[in-house]
């Protein structure tokens, strides 16, 4: 399968692709509706939530000192460089927020779903 830079997706198992630079997306895990709706359903209990505007997940975590999100940041960001697949975040003293979806194809992936998971196993060890 390829893909092209930001501007591709798919619906009912069709890759549609539009004008751009392919480019191989076999690492891409395109996620079925059956998953999406599944992992959707995990992801919102642990806070996740769906960006009203566009196919990503958001989440606003809250640790005890700027110290602790910096140190959170950090074990993320060796994952998501490890994954190449980076999240959209933004870091005020305590607070980190995080968005994610897969750039390349323009929405929700499995990668985002493993990232996601992993954030939250982070979180959780603080």
């Amino acid at each position: 399968t390829s893909c092209i830079d930001n501007i591709c997706y798919k619906q009912s198992g069709t890759l549609f692709l539009l004008q751009g630079q392919k480019h191989d997306s076999s690492a891409t895990d395109w996620l079925s509706s059956a998953e999406r709706e599944q992992f959707l359903l995990e992801l919102k209990a642990t806070g996740w939530m769906e960006v009203e505007d566009r196919d990503a997940l958001h989440k606003e975590l809250h640790f005890k000192s700027f110290n602790q999100a910096f140190g959170f940041m950090c074990r993320v960001a060796l994952q998501a460089e490890k994954m190449n697949h980076h999240p959209e975040w933004f870091n005020v003293y305590n607070k980190v927020q995080i968005t994610l979806s897969t750039h390349d194809c323009g929405g929700l992936s499995k990668k985002d779903i493993r990232l996601a998971k992993f954030i939250d196993k982070v979180a959780l060890s603080l």
